[in-house]
């Protein structure tokens, strides 16, 4: 069993490590907002969490004190030494997994790491994800089968606000989000929370997924395409955007539109997930009916 914990700066320095911009680095070392995150999480002895990027473990050790099971997917390999060496010896039900998270399956992940079991457990996401991958993981794990229960991330706060929007100033990654789960912001962590600070403030964000949908959709690679479509020229009107995205004659859809109780003047940001399911229905019936 190893001493007391180090601090971040003296892991670093023993390791001879310093943060990668390249992989969008920023550690978060401050007790308050680790223990913020945790709690957010809601961990129990019965839980098994999967922490995407734990860098050099400061959040991944409250993680395993209070979970049955950590599987910590690390893409820096000399970080992932670093992880080995300081936390498994103290943690026997944290497992280390060397991979990118967007090359994986998290159900690849869970059989792994817990074999003999017939089935994967139900599990937790808890991750602290770079922006230029943001949109890429969380729509990998929402995707994934099965499912999280419970995605627990913390993201640039502009982000945040941006998953966590309603209609009027909904986007695509507010979508793609809530099409899944129940978005809430939990907590704010200023820049200089972080080592090195990064140049805006992260927030974190607590996501339930569904059991069901909240909108039945029959062809989910449809649906997407057609909010896709509406959100490519997001300043300009659903008739336009969506008939160019789609490739589509203005007047069909107008008509789906219609069909769907939606002004054809609206913009892809006023709709809700429930018009957009509608809208999907009608533009699907409507392509049926063409290729009679």
């Amino acid at each position: 069993m190893s001493s007391d914990p180090l601090s971040l700066s003296q892991l670093l320095t023993k390791y001879g490590l310093r943060p990668r911009k390249g992989l969008g680095q920023n550690f978060l070392a401050d007790p308050h907002h680790l223990s913020k995150i945790v709690e957010a999480a809601g961990l129990s002895p019965d839980d098994t969490v999967l922490e995407i990027g734990p860098g050099p473990g400061t959040l991944t050790r409250l993680l395993a004190a209070q979970a049955g099971h950590v599987i910590a997917v690390e893409l820096d390999t000399e970080l992932v030494k670093l992880l080995q060496n300081e936390l498994v010896p103290d943690h026997p039900n944290l497992t280390i997994v060397p991979a990118d998270i967007l090359q994986v399956e998290p159900t690849a992940l869970l059989q792994a790491a817990l074999p003999g079991r017939p089935t994967p457990p139900a599990y937790k996401v808890v991750a602290n994800l770079p922006y230029y991958i943001t949109s890429a993981v969380l729509r990998h794990l929402l995707e994934s089968d099965p499912r999280p229960v419970r995605l627990v991330v913390t993201v640039q706060k502009e982000v945040a606000r941006r998953i966590v929007a309603q209609p009027g100033e909904m986007s695509l990654l507010a979508v793609s989000i809530q099409f899944y789960g129940q978005p809430k912001l939990v907590h704010t962590i200023p820049a200089g929370a972080f080592y090195p600070p990064p140049q805006v403030d992260s927030a974190v964000v607590r996501i339930e997924t569904y059991a069901e949908r909240p909108v039945k959709v029959s062809d989910l690679d449809f649906f997407f395409q057609v909010v896709k479509a509406g959100f490519g020229q997001k300043r300009k009107q659903l008739k336009n955007t969506l008939a160019s995205g789609l490739g589509r004659s203005p007047a069909e859809i107008i008509l789906a539109l219609e069909r769907a109780g939606i002004e054809p003047s609206r913009r892809a940001q006023t709709l809700s997930l429930a018009e957009w399911g509608h809208l999907t229905a009608e533009l699907s019936a409507s392509q049926k009916f063409r290729h009679r």
